[in-house]
């Protein structure tokens, strides 16, 4: 038997030459548009940060305060002792935000996902889920138990002829956003189709929500899709709201059962409560404040126009995510290292994430990003995309 740290380096020298090697950067500023990684100032492209909330003053502030009234850590699972008055009043006021009966808080969007997918579906019943679903959405399926099935990207035709093949409960599972490609889920058509198919619907809405619609009420209130329509709807707080950890948000039966049968709620530690202080403060912030909404649906249409003159070759996408794709990871690589010489901070996406071939620049706004700053980035691009 081959010893375990030569068989493992010999891994990840093959995932070195396929071009598919992570690489940590230490930051070494807060969260924001200008951050410093080591000693190297760079303007932050990559963060999921859009209305730039996560060193605002107000949820900074509460951050504290909740730390004073409520020490650092949580003590113990929320069914123990870890459930505080800060979790239980986030958990109402993201259920009235999101128009629904009750949410239920979770540490993370990835638990989440596992733990509300595992207790809604078995060993009888079908999973169907997008083909470009969140690694999170497609292991929920995975460990459920289910009878599992991918369907085409945004492929409803393909989705209906799995169901009309399928008996049995059926979950229905698609991102809102899709985190790497930008675009949106036909929620208007899978609602449709879960009604006609009797299937349940959830969506992972973790990079609509705080972003989309004029509450910021995420991809539902863009479509104008409510509870009946879209009976499961999970969103992190660790993007538009600037803070950390997730919900699921539903019907009465919904969130009681995930109280019951949830493992990933029921075996882990609550989030800290001044963590869902601040979060309390920067939910104020997400509905109140419009103009950063407004402001980052400016600065993309800003950046798609300026991107379509230059040629460059951007993915189809409405969103705070707009992705350039360039094909190989080898190339990726080389420039999102060249963008790093110049001063910007823009991640390199390559499969397994994203299909072999499709390797891509993500492109990432904030509402504190300046029109200065994308000019400049799309100049930096023209320079070093080869055509």
């Amino acid at each position: 038997m081959s010893d375990i740290s030569e068989t493992l380096a010999a891994g990840l020298k093959s995932v070195a030459e396929a071009n598919r090697y992570r690489v940590r950067r230490i930051l070494t500023s807060p969260q924001s548009v200008k951050v410093i990684v080591g000693d190297k100032p760079v303007i932050n492209f990559c963060s999921n940060d859009y209305l730039g909330l996560a060193n605002h003053p107000a949820v900074l502030a509460a951050f504290k305060q909740g730390a004073e009234d409520y020490g650092v850590g949580s003590g113990s699972a929320h069914l123990i002792c870890g459930h505080s008055r800060a979790h239980h009043a986030l958990e109402e006021e993201l259920a009235e935000f999101t128009g629904r009966d009750r949410a239920l808080l979770f540490a993370t969007g990835y638990m989440a996902n596992i733990g509300t997918i595992n207790a809604l579906a078995g060993s009888k019943d079908w999973v169907f889920e997008d083909r470009l679903n969140h690694a999170s959405l497609l292991d929920g399926g995975l460990s459920s138990g289910a009878k599992f099935k991918r369907y085409g990207h945004a492929d409803t035709r393909h989705l209906q002829r799995l169901l009309e093949q399928s008996a049995g409960h059926k979950l229905i599972v698609t991102d809102g956003v899709f985190s790497m490609d930008g675009d949106f889920a036909p929620l208007p058509e899978l609602a449709a189709l879960a009604l006609e198919q009797a299937a349940w619907l959830m969506v992972d809405d973790a990079h609509g929500l705080g972003v989309m619609g004029e509450r910021g009420g995420g991809l539902l209130e863009h479509f104008g899709l409510n509870q009946t329509d879209v009976p499961v709807l999970m969103g992190t707080l660790g993007k538009a709201f600037g803070s950390f950890g997730a919900f699921v948000a539903g019907s009465e039966a919904l969130v009681e059962t995930l109280i019951q049968s949830a493992r990933t709620y029921i075996y882990t530690t609550a989030l800290p409560a001044a963590i869902a202080e601040a979060t309390r403060a920067s939910l104020q912030i997400v509905i109140n404040e419009t103009w950063r909404r407004d402001k980052l649906n400016h600065l993309v249409a800003h950046f798609k126009q300026g991107a379509g003159q230059l040629g460059l070759p951007l993915m189809p996408s409405s969103s705070a995510i707009q992705p350039i794709l360039i094909g190989e990871s080898q190339e990726a690589v080389r420039l999102s290292n060249a963008l790093w010489e110049a001063g910007f901070w823009v991640g390199a996406i390559r499969p397994p994430t994203v299909p072999k071939g499709s390797a891509r620049l993500r492109v990432t706004f904030s509402a504190w990003h300046d029109q200065e700053q994308l000019d400049r980035l799309l100049e930096t691009l023209a320079l070093r995309i080869r055509p």
